[in-house]
């Protein structure tokens, strides 16, 4: 059963890969929460790489990223160590199957578009080092989750292959449209009360 929008995320404190504590959700940004697989999946970090690029503007927008894999925390660290956003080990699978993360079929795992991503990601990076992810499981899927700061999840993606993910466009856009009407009522709160001599509030 995957966990669906408007379901409410238990709050817990998780330890990062430099071994700071945070909270998830966070209680004032939404929380852009994404499973990835191993971490020396090219497909994985070629995406990271997008998301670290703009991550500027997923700030901006009131959104702290934090991206989960199921390898073991040295490992991570090699390869997401340097990354601007949260990083967390999650090698006994506790987060992925909390959040119903699937692993993929033999048919998704051989369909072209897997062997697309993988071919486009490994001519992309600058170190084949940790392709292969020995000893690591490889057929994982990504998911990811937006949620808000009291817990309720506001969108969620459960790919379908490995490289079925949010862009940051699409992210920017769910975290539009989820802020512009809540500033809007409070333009118009604004509004009203000037109108009716009240101060603001």
């Amino acid at each position: 059963m995957y966990r669906r929008p408007d379901e409410i995320v238990r709050r817990r404190q998780l330890k990062t890969i430099h071994g700071e504590r945070i909270a998830i959700p966070d209680k004032e940004l939404l929380t852009h929460l994404q499973f990835r697989r191993y971490a020396g999946c090219p497909v994985c970090n070629l995406h990271l790489r997008s998301i670290a690029r703009r991550h500027a503007e997923i700030v901006a927008a009131g959104i702290r990223e934090v991206v989960v894999f199921h390898s073991g925390r040295e490992t991570m660290l090699e390869f997401q160590g340097a990354l601007p956003f949260t990083a967390i080990a999650d090698p006994q699978f506790e987060l992925y199957r909390e959040f119903e993360v699937g692993r993929m079929t033999a048919w998704h795992a051989f369909h072209p578009r897997s062997w697309r991503a993988a071919y486009r990601a490994l001519t992309r990076v600058s170190s084949l080092r940790g392709a292969l992810g020995r000893g690591e499981a490889h057929m994982g899927l990504p998911a990811e989750f937006l949620i808000g700061s009291h817990g309720r999840i506001l969108a969620a993606k459960y790919g379908r292959f490995v490289d079925d993910h949010w862009s940051v466009d699409e992210l920017l856009s769910f975290a539009r449209s989820l802020t512009e009407p809540e500033e809007r009522r409070k333009n118009e709160r604004t509004t009203n009360f000037r109108r009716a001599g009240l101060p603001r509030r």
